[in-house]
């Protein structure tokens, strides 16, 4: 999966206006235009089509956890230079506050099973002994699954009053 991918569908799903994906940035201290944004979510055939970079997505994700959890005080965190499926699925997992239980019945939703330590091996530190890194096929269900639950259920989202 490519970052253009990643932004599209959590845009897509969390249903982010150009105003909201701006305000996002902004929350982790990066000022973007709506033509940079625009362009990010163009399809990749468009000839306006611009790359999204790992540090582009690393700083939106860092804006949409301070947006879903709240700004900490003091400086905010050094986006990574590069990053792994596992970082952005962390990053996930921590933006809306999942614990384990939610992520594992998200993936449920997506038609994939997996049990609580294999779930665990992808939030490890890539040097222990069981890190396992996130294959594309992991985070495009765990995407999958967000959007079932957050974008194709906002009638039932607001009668259960869902994160």
């Amino acid at each position: 999966m490519t970052n253009n991918d990643i932004l599209r569908r959590i845009r897509y799903t969390f249903n982010l206006s150009d105003s909201k994906m701006i305000a996002l940035f902004a929350l982790a201290d990066y000022p973007v235009t709506r033509q940079q944004v625009s362009d990010w979510l163009k399809k990749d055939d468009d000839p306006a089509f611009k790359g999204c970079s790992d540090t582009q997505l690393a700083i939106f994700l860092n804006g949409f956890i301070n947006s879903k959890r709240g700004k900490k005080e003091g400086p905010q965190p050094v986006p990574e230079q590069r990053l792994t499926n596992n970082i952005i699925f962390r990053k996930l997992k921590i933006a809306l506050n999942l614990q384990a239980e939610d992520v594992l019945a998200i993936m449920a939703l997506a038609d994939l099973s997996m049990s609580k330590h294999e779930l665990s091996a992808f939030f490890r530190k890539p040097g222990h002994k069981h890190y396992r890194e996130c294959q594309n096929q992991i985070l495009r269900n765990f995407l999958q699954g967000l959007q079932l639950r957050f974008h194709d259920n906002m009638e039932l989202k607001e009668v259960f009053k869902w994160r």
